[in-house]
C-alpha cells in the first residue's frame, strides 16, 4: 500500500476523538471504535463541541463541520474498525491492555493495514512485537488537543520500514500536522524533555516553594509558556501523567522521571484534572479555583 485511505480509531476518549476528528475533517473515511454505545456517545459529542467551536472562531465552516462528522463512523465491533487501511489505537496507557488489543486486531485486519499506536512513552517495538507485522508498524504520537496541536511525533520501532515512515508522515502532513521523526525510546523527544518539568513542579508544591497559582504564573511570564505546568497536567490528565512518569522510571531508574507522592494521592482520590472538573484546580468555578493540595 502507498497511500492510506481509510482510517480507523480505537478508542473514543480525548485523544482518539481528536484524532478521528482531524482524519475526519482531513477527507479520510474515519471508523472509531470503544468497548460501549455510552463511551462511544461520549465521544461524538465532544467532536461536535469541538467542532462547534472552530466554526465559532471562524476555523472552518459549519458545511465543512458536517461533512467531517458525516465520515465519522462509530461501532463497539473490533472487526469493523480493523477493515481500514490505517489502525491508530489511543486506549489507556497501560502495556498489557494495549498488547491484548493488538493481538486481536492482528488477527481481524487484512495484510494491506497499518498500525499505528499513540502511546506516549510505551515501547513500540514491544506493541509491533505481538503481531506479524513488524515492518508495518510504527507510533504516532499525537498531542492534546489533537485539533489544534500542530505536531505528530512519528516512531520508528526496530522493524518498522521505511515506506511505513514515509506513508505515515505524508499522512501526518494531510492532518495539517508537522510530523518529527523519533527513535522508539522512552517519552520520545518532547515528553522526555516535558516530563521532568512536569515532575519538578509538583515537587516544587510539595516543597512549599510557591502556591498553585503562583507555579503556573511564574512560568507563564517568566518563561513565556502558554500555561503554567499544573494547569498543563491538569490538560494532560494527573492519571495520565502518573502512567507516563512510571514508565519511563521504569526505563531509565532517573529520579527526575519518578512521580511524586502527590500525583498518587491525587490519582486516589479522583482529582484527575480537566476530564473530572477537579485536579491542581477546581474548574466549576469561574475562572477556575486552585485547590489546596500541598
Amino acid at each position: 500500500m502507498s497511500e492510506i485511505a481509510s482510517v480507523g480509531v480505537v478508542g473514543a476518549g480525548l485523544m482518539g476523538g481528536g484524532i478521528a476528528q482531524v482524519a475526519a475533517a482531513a477527507g479520510y473515511p474515519t471508523t472509531v471504535r470503544d468497548v460501549s454505545e455510552d463511551l462511544l456517545a461520549r465521544g461524538r459529542q465532544a467532536i461536535e463541541r469541538s467542532l462547534a467551536k472552530l466554526v465559532e472562531k471562524d476555523a472552518t465552516t459549519r458545511a465543512a463541520a458536517d461533512e467531517a462528522l458525516s465520515r465519522i463512523r462509530w461501532t463497539t465491533e473490533l472487526g469493523l474498525v480493523a477493515d481500514a487501511d490505517l489502525v491508530i489505537e489511543a486506549i489507556t496507557e497501560e502495556l498489557r491492555l494495549k498488547q491484548e488489543l493488538w493481538r486481536a486486531l492482528d488477527a481481524a485486519a487484512p495484510e494491506r493495514a497499518l498500525f499505528a499506536s499513540n502511546t506516549s512513552s510505551l515501547p513500540v517495538a514491544a506493541l509491533a512485537a505481538v503481531t506479524r507485522r513488524p515492518d508495518r508498524f510504527a507510533g504516532v504520537h499525537f498531542f492534546n488537543p489533537v485539533p489544534l496541536m500542530p505536531l505528530v511525533e512519528i516512531v520508528r520501532a526496530v522493524g518498522t520500514s521505511e515506506q511505513t515512515l514515509e506513508i505515515l508522515s505524508r499522512f501526518a502532513r494531510r492532518l495539517g500536522k508537522e510530523p518529527l521523526a523519533a527513535r522508539d525510546t522512552p517519552g520520545f523527544i518532547v515528553n522526555r524533555l516535558l516530563v521532568p518539568y512536569l515532575m519538578d513542579a509538583v515537587r516544587a508544591l510539595e516543597g512549599g516553594v510557591a502556591s498553585i497559582g503562583d507555579i503556573d504564573l511564574g512560568m507563564k511570564l517568566g518563561c513565556g509558556h502558554p500555561m503554567g505546568p499544573l494547569t498543563l497536567l491538569d490538560l494532560i490528565g494527573v492519571d495520565t501523567a502518573l502512567r507516563v512518569g512510571e514508565a519511563m522510571y521504569e526505563e531509565f531508574r532517573e529520579s527526575r522521571y519518578a512521580p511524586p507522592p502527590l500525583l498518587r494521592r491525587m490519582v486516589a482520590a479522583g482529582l484527575l484534572g480537566r476530564k473530572t472538573g477537579r485536579g491542581f484546580y477546581d474548574y466549576s468555578a469561574n475562572p477556575p479555583q486552585a485547590l489546596r493540595l500541598a
